[in-house]
């Protein structure tokens, strides 16, 4: 299969997420080989602040594919109509949905925004896959908008005037690299915050790239260690630290 053929497969999420997940590193897989590699490609717990940032990000860029989003009427997760209709599955509940849609018409409502997401030469969900410090990693930009020549990701935290530490704690920043070397453009984040609906938008600084490259560097360093080193038993590894 050559590279043209495997993009196209990874337009879709079902391989994008799936049959191609352990054949290249992601952004996600940083937080995992910096803190405990042993569980690399284990499931993750879904949490409801991802589900209602998939929501958002679907609601703008992918709307017909909301009707994959199963909401429940329930005040909370703790009802018993909600843990009859989820069945097990986390579930969005419409006051999230409520609140969800109110950011969306925020956001496709200023004018700056709207330009940037809907305007030019603009594309949405684009994969890509480059080596990068010696590994294979793929990537899938939220709106490459060629004409400004700007990679665009979509976030919403709760509380933007604490977003610079978010990115450091979330790994935006190895996400900014990443994303910079496989689509060659700048990278340009997009944050609303869910409680005020206040916007800002986040250019990346040099020191926040360097920032992002050291952690794929660390990163790559502990994947070789833990999968690549035949002489490794990762039942001998510890960590060290002086308090």
């Amino acid at each position: 299969m050559n590279q043209k053929e495997i993009l196209k497969n990874l337009e879709k999420d079902e391989n994008y997420y799936g049959k191609f997940e352990k054949q290249y590193l992601s952004n996600s897989d940083i937080s995992t080989l910096l803190k405990n590699p042993l569980v690399l490609n284990s499931p993750q717990k879904k949490i409801p602040a991802f589900l209602v940032g998939g929501y958002f990000h679907t609601a703008i860029l992918e709307p017909d594919k909301l009707k994959n989003f199963k909401i429940v009427e329930s005040s909370t997760r703790n009802t018993k109509a909600y843990k009859e209709i989820s069945g097990g599955e986390l579930c969005l509940l419409q006051q999230e949905v409520d609140q969800i849609e109110l950011m969306v018409d925020k956001m496709m409502s200023n004018t700056v925004c709207k330009d940037l997401i809907t305007n030019g030469e603009v594309k949405y969900e684009v994969p890509a896959i480059k080596e990068i410090e010696g590994m294979m990693w793929k990537g899938k930009a939220d709106i490459v908008n060629h004409s400004e020549k700007l990679i665009i990701d979509l976030k919403t935290t709760n509380d933007i005037e604490k977003f610079r530490y978010s990115a450091t704690k979330y790994n935006y920043d190895s996400q900014a690299f990443i994303y910079n070397q496989l689509f060659g453009y700048e990278m340009l984040f997009i944050v609303i915050d869910k409680n005020t609906h206040q916007i800002k938008l986040c250019e990346c600084s040099d020191s926040f790239y360097e920032k992002g490259q050291r952690k794929v560097q660390e990163a790559v360093t502990q994947y070789e260690l833990f999968f690549n080193n035949k002489d490794f038993d990762p039942n001998q590894y510890f960590k060290t630290e002086t308090l």
